[in-house]
C-alpha cells in the first residue's frame, strides 16, 4: 500500500506538470491567433475606415453626393468646375454601386438554381461520370480569376470561338426598362437602350462572375443532402406526395439554411470580385463595379474617395460575417436524422419527421402511414 501510495504521489506532480505545459502551449497559440489576426486583419479593416474619414465627414459625404450650389450663388469659375467634377465623380460611383447590386441579383438567384440542381445530382443519385462533375465544380477555385476571364474573352471575343455570333448579339439592358403604358402597347414595359456583343458588357461581367462564384452554393449544400440521405423523400412520395410537393416541403426545408450559407458566400464573392471583371469589363466607366471603381479611384490619386467606396465592401463584409455566423449556428442546431429517428413510432413518441412527412397528404394527421 505504501508503494502504491507513493507512486501515486509521483504521478501527480506529473500530470500538473503535463496541464500546465498544455495550458502554455494552449495559451500561446491562442495568442498567436490573435496578434496574427489583428495584424492582418483587424488593423487593415481599421486603416479603411481611418483614411476614408481622414478628410472628415463632408469629404466621405462628398464622394457619393454632392449639393448643387444655388442658381444665384456668387462663384468663381475655379469653384464651378471643382463641384461639377466631384458631382461627376460621385455619378461614377454610384453607378458602380448600381452595377454591383444588378449583376448580384442576377448572379447570386442563379448560382442558387445551378447550385442546388448540381447538388441534388451528386448527392441522390449514382451515375457514370459523377466524380468528374464533382471536379468541374471545383474547377473555378483552382483557376486564376484572371485566367476565367481571358477564357471568356477566347470564347465570345472579336476572334474568339463565338465570335462572329457574340459580336452581332443584340440584346435589351435590363437597367433601361421604362413604363410606356397599355396604349396601343400589349406589354406595359419597354427597353428604353440595348447592347450590341457579349464581351465588355454588363452581361459578360455576369457570366465571367456566375463561373467564379459557382462552388459557393454547391459546396455548402452537397454535403447536408449526402449526410440526410433520401429516406424521408422516399417516405412522402410512398405516401403520394408530388415530386414538387415532397422537394418544397422535405428537401428545402432540410437544407434551407445550408442553401442559405452559400447564397450569402456567393453574394460577398460577387461584390468583391475583381479579376475576372477587370479583364470582361474593358476598363469602360460604365462597367466599372466597385472594386473595379476603387482601382480607378486610386490610380487618380484619390485616396479618400477610393478608401471611401472601399468602407462599402468592409461593411459588406462584416455584414457578411454576422449573418454567416448566424447561419452556421442554424446549421449546427440542425443535424442530419439518424436511422434509428426514421423508424415509425407510436402516436404519443412520433418523431418530427414523420410528423413531417404526414403533413404531406391532407387528412393522415392521426393515422399511421
Amino acid at each position: 500500500m505504501a508503494e502504491v501510495s507513493a507512486i501515486k504521489g509521483a504521478a501527480q506532480p506529473a500530470k500538473q506538470r503535463t496541464r500546465k505545459k498544455r495550458s502554455l502551449a494552449s495559451r500561446l497559440l491562442v495568442a498567436g491567433t490573435i496578434l496574427f489576426l489583428t495584424l492582418f486583419v483587424i488593423l487593415p479593416v481599421a486603416n479603411v475606415f481611418t483614411e476614408a474619414l481622414s478628410k472628415g465627414v463632408g469629404a466621405y459625404v462628398e464622394t457619393f453626393y454632392v449639393e448643387k450650389p444655388a442658381q444665384n450663388a456668387n462663384l468663381s469659375f475655379r469653384e464651378r468646375h471643382r463641384i461639377v467634377a466631384k458631382a461627376a465623380r460621385a455619378e461614377r460611383t454610384w453607378s458602380a454601386i448600381r452595377l454591383s447590386c444588378f449583376v448580384a441579383a442576377c448572379v447570386v438567384p442563379l448560382n442558387m438554381i445551378f447550385g442546388l440542381a448540381a447538388a441534388w445530382a451528386i448527392a441522390k443519385f449514382r451515375f457514370r461520370g459523377r466524380v468528374f462533375l464533382l471536379t468541374l465544380i471545383d474547377l473555378p477555385f483552382s483557376i486564376s480569376p484572371v485566367i476565367a476571364g481571358m477564357m471568356f474573352v477566347l470564347l465570345f471575343g472579336r476572334t474568339g470561338i463565338f465570335g462572329d455570333w457574340a459580336t452581332n448579339l443584340t440584346w435589351p439592358d435590363p437597367t433601361s426598362i421604362a413604363w410606356q403604358g397599355f396604349e396601343g402597347h400589349w406589354w406595359p414595359f419597354a427597353f428604353t437602350r440595348s447592347e450590341s456583343g457579349i464581351m465588355f458588357t454588363p452581361l459578360a461581367i455576369i457570366l465571367a462572375t456566375i463561373f467564379v462564384t459557382f462552388p459557393f452554393v454547391a459546396r455548402s449544400v452537397i454535403p447536408l443532402m449526402e449526410a440526410q440521405g433520401s429516406e424521408e423523400e422516399i417516405a412522402a412520395l410512398s405516401l403520394g406526395a408530388g415530386g414538387w410537393r415532397t422537394f418544397r416541403t422535405v428537401t428545402l426545408a432540410n437544407i434551407k439554411w445550408a442553401l442559405l450559407y452559400g447564397a450569402i458566400l456567393c453574394t460577398a464573392r460577387t461584390f468583391g470580385e475583381f479579376g475576372a471583371v477587370s479583364v470582361v469589363s474593358g476598363h469602360i466607366d460604365s462597367n466599372d463595379t466597385m472594386p473595379l471603381r476603387i482601382e480607378k479611384l486610386w490610380d487618380a490619386y484619390d485616396m479618400q474617395a477610393a478608401f471611401s467606396v472601399a468602407t462599402l465592401l468592409s461593411g459588406l463584409a462584416v455584414l457578411t460575417l454576422i449573418v454567416k455566423s448566424v447561419v452556421e449556428w442554424k446549421t449546427g442546431h440542425t443535424r442530419a436524422p439518424e436511422p434509428r429517428e426514421l423508424e415509425l413510432k407510436s402516436d404519443e413518441h412520433r418523431s418530427a419527421g414523420d410528423q413531417q412527412v404526414l403533413r404531406l397528404l391532407p387528412g393522415t394527421q392521426g393515422r399511421e402511414p
